[in-house]
């Protein structure tokens, strides 16, 4: 996890300084606000980057609950039950995505991208379908 992103444990109501993607400092508080983030504890993850046709597993969660923002780039991401088809759909920037615990999931870039995800804290709960990079299991 984190060879691929930083991660910032915030506070949503704190007063530590800490610095935006363009380089402005704020308080921890002032940067939930800026991108929506309403509950305490919440982990942030902010993505490298996703270069075309760069893919993650088809995975689900079996606890964790995330939220996706597209800052950049388009996207497909494939949705799906427990059992059933997936499904295609098409995010570009500014789309936002909730993605809940048992929902198969795989998001593909199909340009490069930038993507805000924010979950619950369960980030071992990962379980590969398929992956296309070796990776296999939890």
């Amino acid at each position: 996890m984190k060879a691929n992103f930083e991660v910032l444990q915030l506070n949503i109501i704190g007063s530590r300084k800490v610095t935006d993607f363009d380089g402005t400092e704020l308080s921890e508080k002032d940067l939930a606000a800026k991108y929506g983030v309403h509950f305490t504890p919440t982990f942030q993850f902010f993505g490298e980057r996703a270069g075309a046709l760069k893919a993650l597993s088809l995975q689900y969660h079996e606890r964790k609950d995330e939220f996706q923002y597209i800052i950049k780039g388009a996207l497909d991401m494939e949705l799906g039950g427990p059992d059933g088809a997936l499904t295609k759909h098409r995010m570009q920037a500014g789309d936002t995505l909730h993605i809940t615990p048992g929902t198969r999931h795989r998001l593909t870039a199909v340009e490069d991208s930038d993507i805000f995800e924010v979950s619950t804290p369960e980030l071992e709960d990962v379980v590969r379908i398929e992956d296309r990079y070796g990776r296999a299991g939890t």
